[in-house]
């Protein structure tokens, strides 16, 4: 696949996605690369797969975003019932993955760093 600005290719291109956040940090999740604010993870690289990363999602927005684009986001049995997503690389959903790190951030965001942030995205 050659690298188009609609879609992330890797890792590397999630972390720079979350790294503009404010505060947001590299760590771990379970012995996986992780980005995370205020120690809380947003995304990790701890998908059952290496085309894919875990996005922290509120469920409600999971079961939207797997209805709305299946064949960027899913989930496996592991992540059934949890606050997060599995987010496959290449799909022309950088933006809106963009959008969802932000509000992953801003969920993990004191009440002051929200309040010097803005509105949830």
């Amino acid at each position: 696949m050659s690298a188009t600005p609609d879609r992330l290719h890797g890792w590397a291109e999630v972390v720079a996605l979350a790294a503009a956040l404010p505060g947001v940090e590299e760590g771990t999740s379970y012995g996986k690369p992780a980005v995370k604010m205020n120690g809380r993870m947003i995304a990790a690289a701890t998908a059952p797969d290496a085309g894919s990363f875990v996005l922290h999602v509120a469920v409600a927005d999971k079961e939207v975003l797997m209805a709305t684009d299946p064949v960027t986001f899913h989930e496996t049995d592991h992540y059934r019932g949890w606050p997060a997503v599995l987010v496959r690389y290449g799909t022309p959903a950088r933006e809106r993955i963009a959008l969802l790190l932000a509000r992953a951030w801003w969920d993990r965001a004191k009440v002051a760093q929200r309040r010097d942030y803005g509105d949830r995205p």
